[in-house]
């Protein structure tokens, strides 16, 4: 169900709004982004892979590719027997199942290697709107956060009562990753931590799914034990020897026997299956740069450029000294159509608190790409 809120937990404060923001197939989207022509078709991104040849695991596999059998973790030959490659890719025109040459298999699938860095430059920009949108954010991964947004939507339904106001703020932040950054994400909205992970894994990929305080525990029920956040494959088999088949089973099942099987986990994740779960979002560590970027709708000139650039700037230092932040190096992003990410940076001889010199660097490090049209420019302060 997207975008819509469902029914589904009883926490100790049942004002608190928690979004759970998850990258849709993120390396494979990451992709997409370098390479439009992908989108839509089966992509595998390989770690250890590369281009031409069978070795390597497969990272992560978009929803087309997994139709194929496709999986994260599987080895690359085993996934090329499942999905061959594609015409475009080299060494398409062997039989990678016979190792017999052949006129060219039936084209199907893309393979591409893994880019850390390239998908950490994605993951950076998305991490600058989640800081945005929220006061506290803890981040778990290159492609999964928490957000606390409590102080800045409610659980109110909006004006025309068809949905929530802390829905509509979720709607945003996940419009705003779509149009700045060009990925998708699912969101999940609800009262708890444990309870947003699984509203945003229960309706992938592009999903916006919303649990309302009280709701929790109902929604839930009917779930595979394995949705409750905590239980991996290796719980859910003990539990399922103990006939706990659903998070509704988990709910009802007797502290004891599950203080037994399990230890002091059981109680805590029956506490879970219930909706309860008073743990906040704490920040994942104090922030190491400070960066904002702009996206232009059309590819920019010069002027442009140096005018956003600028604008930038003052904006970065405003927020470091907001923070009582200093900084010892200043950095900018150049995005060159259709995706050719630069960053150039300058190291100080002290860390500093000086708005003036973070636009006076900023411009010098920009003047590199004059003449260059820009898809996407940012300035950052780092070591702070």
């Amino acid at each position: 169900m997207s975008g819509g809120t469902l029914p589904g937990v009883g926490t100790d404060d049942p004002s608190r709004i928690v979004l759970h923001v998850d990258m849709d197939c993120f390396y494979a989207s990451c992709e997409r982004l370098r390479e439009p022509a992908l989108r839509g078709e089966p992509l595998v991104v390989g770690m250890g892979y590369e281009p031409g040849e069978t070795f390597g695991a497969v990272a992560t596999a978009s929803y087309e590719a997994r139709a194929f059998g496709v999986e994260s973790a599987q080895p690359i030959s085993q996934a090329l027997e499942l999905l061959p490659r594609a015409g475009d890719d080299p060494g398409a025109g062997v039989d990678v199942a016979s190792g017999d040459d052949t006129d060219e298999p039936e084209p199907r699938g893309y393979y591409r290697p893994v880019d850390l860095d390239y998908y950490q430059s994605v993951a950076d920009e998305i991490a600058t709107i989640l800081a945005e949108c929220a006061d506290v954010v803890r981040k778990v991964s290159i492609d999964e956060a928490y957000l606390d947004v409590t102080d800045r939507t409610a659980w109110e339904y909006a004006a025309d009562g068809e949905r929530t106001l802390a829905e509509g703020y979720a709607r945003h932040v996940k419009s705003r990753i779509a149009a700045e950054v060009g990925v998708p994400a699912s969101v999940g909205v609800a009262p708890n931590m444990s309870a947003a992970k699984i509203a945003s894994d229960h309706d992938k990929p592009d999903g916006l799914v919303v649990i309302e305080p009280g709701e929790v525990a109902s929604f839930l029920a009917p779930l595979p034990v394995e949705s409750v956040h905590g239980v991996g494959p290796v719980t859910a088999d003990r539990l399922g020897e103990m006939g706990i088949e659903t998070a509704g089973d988990l709910a009802a099942a007797g502290p004891a026997a599950l203080r037994s099987a399990l230890g002091s986990r059981g109680p805590e994740l029956r506490a879970r299956a219930r909706g309860v779960d008073d743990r906040e979002v704490t920040p994942t560590g104090r922030p190491k740069s400070l960066s904002r970027e702009s996206a232009f709708g059309d590819p920019a000139d010069d002027e442009a450029k140096r005018e956003t650039v600028a604008a930038l700037a003052s904006d970065v230092a405003a927020r470091a000294r907001s923070r009582g932040a200093t900084y010892r190096t200043i950095g900018v992003k150049v995005v060159i159509p259709p995706y050719d990410v630069n960053t150039r940076e300058r190291s100080l001889s002290g860390p500093v608190d000086a708005p003036d010199l973070v636009e006076q660097v900023a411009l010098e490090l920009l003047s590199e790409f004059e003449g260059d049209p820009a898809r996407k420019v940012g300035v950052r302060v780092s070591n702070l």
